[in-house]
């Protein structure tokens, strides 16, 4: 088992680095406080071709693996959460699904320009009443000659009022349950599609996020991913790509908050000397930088399974529940350590604390990521299809 990274691997992981601390990290607190998605620092990013790091080069990506991405994805959310989510959408849930789903020339148009940024993509999965249970979609899709009447709403979605495209899943049949649903390429122009901004987050104040109204939103045919009846399928692997970058997300939020803290414990003095020097401030840092290896470790193994192309879905879930949670806590307790500055937007961690919450909802609660990997133990349904291999609880006993 290699534990180093490439040179490629670790060249990407520094040039995000110094691009994220140069470009992004000084306007990221402005940004949060003014709910600001800045175009500025976008544009640089689709000029670098960092949307595109995992994309092959023959579709205009960088061509790089799932671990680049991953340590590229990390050292983004290190200095903000909300840029990390144009990553999330633009390169996991949309371009990597068009990418495996998409007809050849489905490819051929739009992920040049998904990796360059001439077209944004968001994914319009989440409804009012499809959260967690994502089966049950409301949105319609009537056939109308060789075109689609795609009638519904969807909510909570990244990129929302920004985008150009929009993957948008509608049943054709409710009677057919997740077998109704099918993936539809939308043109967000097009007449009947509208899009409103939802205002007033917790976190993520500077990323961009609307619900979505269609009203007999008309769609070609050849605009159906993956199939006629295979939306849910689509919708399923897409997560799989999205859980993976949040997590790795989330491992950069617990490395931003190990920073702010270590620093800021070396500096502040309480009773004559650094808070650093106090056992329950150095215990809570240790706890961060003892979960944020561990999360680097479990992403980083979905990563090498993504690179083998061997499904992954229970890795990338254990890596999701694991990763979010450690980003909550040490949310929580870089706030603690920072006392009321803690409490103050002078410094970083309130929005750590703020951003960290929603890694445990979106792409998969961590109740979801709970009942996946907790019934793989069990039995019930293998998460990647197949018993793991791994043994019980109860035959470790035995």
């Amino acid at each position: 088992m290699d534990f180093e990274f490439t040179p490629e691997q670790n060249a990407i992981r520094k040039h995000m680095r110094e691009f994220a601390e140069r470009e992004i990290a000084p306007k990221a607190q402005m940004n949060d406080r003014e709910c600001k998605f800045d175009w500025d620092i976008a544009k640089k990013i689709f000029a670098e071709g960092f949307l595109g790091c995992p994309i092959p080069e023959q579709y205009g990506g960088l061509g790089q693996d799932y671990i680049a991405y991953g340590l590229m994805t990390e050292e983004v959310n290190r200095v903000c959460s909300s840029t990390r989510t144009l990553f999330s959408v633009q390169t996991s849930l949309v371009a990597l699904t068009i990418l495996r789903w998409g007809t050849e020339e489905q490819k051929q148009a739009l992920l040049p320009k998904l990796c360059n940024g001439e077209f944004i993509g968001c994914y319009g999965l989440t409804e009012p009443e499809a959260g967690s249970d994502a089966a049950n979609q409301q949105t319609r899709a009537v056939k109308d000659g060789s075109d689609y009447l795609l009638s519904g709403q969807k909510t909570w979605i990244s990129c929302g009022t920004i985008a150009s495209h929009a993957l948008v899943f509608a049943t054709v049949d409710p009677k057919l349950g997740h077998k109704g649903i099918t993936c539809f390429i939308v043109d967000t122009k097009s007449k009947g599609f509208t899009a409103a901004a939802i205002k007033g987050k917790l976190g993520l104040r500077a990323s961009d996020t609307a619900s979505l109204f269609l009203d007999e939103v008309r769609v070609p045919e050849e605009n159906i991913l993956g199939g006629l009846g295979n939306g849910f399928k689509v919708a399923m692997s897409a997560l799989d790509n999205g859980r993976y970058s949040v997590a790795a997300g989330a491992v950069g939020l617990v490395q931003g908050c190990i920073d702010a803290c270590t620093e800021y414990s070396m500096v502040r003095k309480t009773f004559g000397k650094p808070i650093g020097e106090h056992q329950q401030v150095q215990a809570m840092i240790a706890d961060m930088v003892a979960d944020c290896e561990a999360g680097r470790l479990l992403y980083l193994r979905a990563g090498h399974l993504k690179n083998k192309g061997v499904r992954n879905t229970l890795e990338t879930s254990l890596a999701k529940l694991f990763c979010g949670e450690a980003a909550n806590k040490a949310g929580h307790n870089a706030v603690q350590i920072f006392g009321g500055y803690g409490y103050s937007d002078e410094y970083p961690v309130e929005r750590y604390f703020r951003d960290a919450k929603v890694l445990n909802i979106y792409e998969g609660t961590r109740e979801v990521q709970r009942m996946i990997i907790a019934q793989d133990a069990l039995g019930i349904r293998y998460a990647n299809g197949q018993p793991s291999g791994k043994p019980t609880a109860l035959a470790a006993v035995v």
